[in-house]
């Protein structure tokens, strides 16, 4: 078997020492298992499976005695911490994103030169399934990782009443005239959704109960767009495009994930806002629910908001 063959399957550990082309020191991270939900699969949404990482970190030789001082190294704590901050973030589909992330999230340490990430699946099958990055310090925008804010958006919750109501194409006229990027949400129509036994089928369902009554709100005034990620999302608040919040992807994707049962609409409206750090919870024709930012209700009858 020849050296670089060895070397693809070797511990991060036996590659970083081949490859270094500087005098370094090497803290690592062996067999750190998790149990996590991620994956692209449907089979993998709604189910925890065991994750292994091995994570190497390379740093310069530090100059001085250390003097036995925790602060002045870097601690495996900021390893396994990073990969906890990435897991918590939000649910992922891909190892290679994750990968990504806490690599340039432990780069952002300034003792971390150059890392090496190998994560694994290991309940895929009777092997693991895995990949491996290398990032180094010089290779990474770590700059961007603090990224340019998104606006703070008014979310305005609108219900059934108000989409029905002629007053619609005025409140849209009347938010759109302030200063805030402005997200629509609403709740599922009035017409039932189906009921099933299996709670992972009936959050499917209520979500695209709710993602009907998005389209359906959208095609009453051209300029409601209909958004799921948040990508999109950033990308509607600055360049001045109303959306109308299609959920599904944002909660499935939540490592918290809130009802979307019907009789918790607005609920899950305070809960998006919050998520998104909005300036304003409004809503039109139902009541204002608890929530930590600032709300207020607007009667579906009243033409002036």
């Amino acid at each position: 078997m020849s050296d670089d063959i060895r070397l693809a399957f070797a511990h991060p550990s036996e590659r970083a020492e081949a490859s270094s082309r500087t005098p370094c020191d090497r803290i690592s991270l062996r067999d750190y298992t998790v149990e996590v939900e991620i994956g692209a699969f449907q089979l993998e949404r709604g189910t925890l499976q065991r994750v292994r990482f091995n994570v190497v970190v390379e740093v310069l030789p530090l100059t001085g005695p250390i003097d036995d001082d925790v602060d002045r190294i870097l601690s495996y704590d900021k390893v396994t911490e990073a990969i906890g901050i990435e897991l918590e973030a939000e649910r992922l589909n891909l190892l290679e994103t994750l990968a990504a992330r806490v690599a340039e999230r432990i780069l952002l340490e300034p003792q971390a030169e150059r890392v090496f990430v190998r994560i694994e699946k290991l309940d895929r099958g009777p092997f693991a399934l895995g990949v491996e990055i290398v990032r180094s310090r010089d290779g990474v925008d770590l700059a961007g990782q603090e990224h340019v804010a998104a606006p703070h958006p008014r979310v305005v919750y609108l219900s059934n009443e108000a989409i029905a109501s002629d007053l619609l194409t005025g409140w849209i006229d009347q938010v759109t005239a302030l200063a805030a990027p402005v997200i629509f949400c609403v709740g599922a129509s009035d017409v039932a959704a189906p009921q099933v036994g299996h709670p992972l089928a009936q959050r499917r369902i209520d979500l695209l109960a709710i993602e009907q009554n998005a389209w359906a709100l959208a095609a009453r005034d051209h300029r409601c767009k209909v958004v799921s990620t948040r990508t999109e999302l950033d990308w509607a608040m600055k360049n001045g495009q109303i959306c109308v919040w299609a959920p599904s992807k944002i909660v499935l994707d939540a490592v918290d994930r809130p009802s979307a049962n019907r009789r918790d609409a607005v609920s899950l409206a305070a809960w998006f806002a919050e998520e998104i750090s909005a300036e304003e919870l409004l809503v039109i024709g139902d009541d204002v629910p608890e929530t930590d930012i600032p709300a207020r209700k607007h009667d579906a009858a009243r033409a002036t908001l």
